[in-house]
């Protein structure tokens, strides 16, 4: 099985997305939806769900995850249900035309028994809430995997920001590896937008909405290769909000990523990213696994605030810095492949495969069967 898995994924490496991939409007993939085989792709991030057909370029629409879950306090198949409830409202498709294939978020990140008890009930709940919805086949993948995919690569280490927290996750041959160590840094994106806001407040930068800065961040902020260099020369750009008007930022431009590599400028007592994957690369290394040796030194970024300009070559400067010589060579730090969308597009490389769904999904008669089988047990 393993043999076979692996020669999978070596097919997967050899296709190759366009490399213009064009929004399309709702209307125009739901008039052709008919003739669309692939499959239905939901990608449920930490903070934005985008959903879609594999068959198609790009995803058709987009939602704030946490507002799809419903009530926070019921049970995880409950909220469950309701997300691919909506997302299917949402898209106009029955659930039995398809199968689909989700991502599974990245969490219970430990090898202890709890986590990998936490990671299996998450992923019979999202296997019994969509075939209960009568979807005739399921592949769930977890969502570093999925950027990974996207990337070309089936090992290597995904740096995912979140909403929440950013997440160093290595991945062998398509696997999470659990029982080398998944690195989690407490700095997402919402940190990100809330110490460009403090810093735009202390300016008396007037905005509306928390959205405003977040546009700003999006379309102004970048990584300083050198942080010290930059604080000496004129970083001033401006970005014209509608509605809102111009804004002009200068030093709060390099300052918000900085906090990735020095959260104390934040008031954050965390490791820096540079520290968490070399610290990642070192437990890899140290695992001394039956491969190629080189397999943990291709990173790949993953999320919306890893598209800052600039992020992918500070970090590869900075881990090079510091692990010895003889680990840091060949060291290579990769931005998200398509932007905020790399894990749809890691799925939508996995749905257009000839060998999907029969080696990738979960029938609902087999879920059934093994769930019996447990419960017997």
């Amino acid at each position: 099985m393993r043999i076979s898995v692996a020669g999978l994924i070596r097919c997967m490496i050899c296709r190759t997305f366009p490399n213009s991939v064009p929004e399309l409007s709702f209307m125009s993939i739901y008039g052709q939806r008919a003739q669309v085989p692939g499959a239905i792709i939901i990608d449920g991030g930490s903070g934005y769900c985008k959903f879609g057909w594999s068959k198609y370029s790009a995803p058709s629409g987009r939602s704030a995850t946490f507002l799809e879950f419903g009530n926070i306090e019921s049970p995880m198949y409950s909220r469950l249900r309701h997300f691919f409830s909506t997302i299917y409202t949402r898209m106009q498709v029955k659930t039995s035309t398809q199968p689909i294939i989700v991502s599974i978020p990245i969490c219970h990140y430990d090898d202890t028994e709890s986590d990998k008890a936490a990671r299996t009930q998450l992923k019979d709940a999202i296997h019994s809430a969509l075939f209960d919805m009568n979807v005739p086949a399921v592949c769930a993948v977890n969502q570093a995997v999925l950027a990974l995919f996207a990337a070309r690569k089936v090992s290597g280490i995904v740096v995912n920001i979140g909403f929440n927290q950013t997440s160093i996750v290595p991945i062998l041959y398509g696997k999470v590896m659990h029982q080398v160590g998944v690195e989690v840094v407490g700095i997402g994106a919402l940190k990100l937008t809330g110490f460009l806001k403090e810093q735009m407040q202390q300016k008396n930068i007037y905005f509306g909405s928390l959205y405003t800065v977040r546009t700003l961040k999006e379309n102004l902020c970048y990584v300083a290769l050198d942080y010290e260099a930059e604080l000496s020369k004129d970083t001033s750009a401006s970005f014209q909000i509608a509605s809102e008007g111009c804004f002009t930022l200068s030093e709060e431009r390099f300052k918000t990523g900085e906090i990735l590599f020095q959260p104390h400028i934040a008031g954050v007592r965390a490791m820096g990213l540079q520290n968490a994957v070399a610290l990642c690369m070192e437990h890899c290394q140290d695992a001394e696994l039956m491969v190629d040796d080189s397999w943990y030194k291709t990173v790949v970024l993953a999320g919306g605030s890893a598209c800052l300009p600039g992020l992918a070559e500070r970090l590869e400067k900075e881990v090079c810095g510091l692990l010895p010589p003889c680990m840091n060579n060949g060291i290579r730090v990769l931005p998200p492949p398509y932007g905020v969308d790399s894990a749809w597009y890691g799925a939508k490389l996995i749905g257009n495969l000839s060998s999907f769904p029969t080696s990738w999904c979960v029938m609902k008669k087999q879920f059934r069967h093994r769930s019996r089988r447990k419960f017997m047990w």
